[in-house]
């Protein structure tokens, strides 16, 4: 029997993949750690109680209605992150404005993080999977100082660590540090993560595709031809391929991760920047994607590269293995030239 390595274990045998951290990280990444074993509770109990479950009665600043379980993950990270010390300011997909915190020992905190506390909490009600988004960086403003904006707009080619934590038949905690993507899935007979998946790497290509055709007609030409091409004898694979689509992005993306495929969530013309967002869904996703071997752009640009102008920032979105990507930037790349 191979010996079972926690979460915690990895984390301390990584710390010298950070020398300029002191041990900063890891302790950040172990607070996200405990508010997702919180949030993984509150989730399988979703059913049984109605103090978490359905709308909270309120929109928020997507223009979305904030499920009751949004507000108890969106607390529960944010109670981590003040009371850690690690993290001098975060911005949530679920909150106006960013946050700075305003102990004097979060303002010598070296990081900020920006999240998504729970993607895909319309699907709470039917018991679809749902997923924690976290992306990490490096504060640019000086220690000792309250966090600004500048800390939270940086392109996600600045990540030091992002990943995601998918609440489904089990709950499991992907994340990338920039040197690879491990997988650990929680033991809930001893409380930890367990290191399950690991050095996870994206089939280059996958007969799955997954996206909204309900939107084919409103998007850009070259997608529609890549549906079109993935439902034809004409592909590479000579059949047609399989359509996977959640409509929950942590769970479509996991999937993709593990065995191959591509997630399109592009702009259309009712949304024409596209509906997901860059900060706390995208980015994190992008570097995952990209350091297990895929790949992540908008139509023609890599995710990566963006310059961020607003916390809640829109862009449009594909992702997953290479092959695929590359096919359908291809089919976008050949409509553009024939205008």
């Amino acid at each position: 029997m191979s010996k079972i390595i926690t979460l915690h274990e990895f984390i301390m045998d990584s710390q010298a993949e950070f020398p300029f951290a002191s041990g900063e990280l890891s302790r950040l990444l172990n607070d996200i750690v405990v508010a997702s074993k919180v949030v993984s509770r509150d989730v399988r109990r979703a059913g049984l109680t109605e103090d978490i479950l359905g709308a909270q009665g309120e929109i928020n600043i997507q223009g979305e209605e904030q499920q009751k379980l949004d507000v108890v993950a969106d607390k529960a990270f944010i109670k981590m992150f003040e009371t850690g010390g690690e993290v001098c300011g975060i911005a949530s997909e679920e909150n106006d404005d960013f946050v700075a915190f305003e102990s004097e020992i979060s303002k010598f905190g070296k990081y900020v993080v920006l999240f998504d506390p729970l993607d895909g909490s319309s699907n709470i009600d039917v018991n679809v999977s749902i997923g924690t988004i976290f992306s990490i960086y490096r504060r640019v403003s000086e220690a000792g100082t309250l966090a600004t904006m500048k800390d939270m707009l940086q392109p996600g080619n600045k990540q030091v660590a992002a990943g995601y934590i998918l609440y489904g038949s089990s709950t499991m905690l992907v994340y990338t540090t920039g040197h690879g993507v491990n997988g650990f899935t929680l033991d809930p007979s001893i409380g930890e993560y367990c290191l399950s998946h690991p050095n996870m790497r994206m089939p280059e290509k996958s007969r799955l595709y997954g996206m909204n055709e309900g939107n084919i007609e409103i998007c850009h030409p070259g997608i529609k031809d890549y549906v079109q091409y993935c439902q034809s004898f004409e592909n590479d694979f000579e059949t047609p391929y399989s359509g996977r689509y959640i409509g929950s992005l942590v769970a479509d993306f996991h999937r993709n991760l593990i065995k191959g495929g591509i997630y399109i969530y592009p702009k259309t013309k009712t949304a024409p920047k596209g509906k997901l967002r860059l900060l706390y869904e995208c980015n994190p996703l992008a570097f995952i994607a990209e350091q297990a071997g895929g790949l992540a752009v908008t139509e023609k640009e890599r995710v990566l590269d963006i310059i961020p102008h607003t916390l809640h920032q829109r862009c449009g979105y594909i992702t997953g293995s290479k092959n695929q990507v590359e096919k359908v930037q291809e089919l976008i790349a050949k409509r553009d030239s024939e205008i």
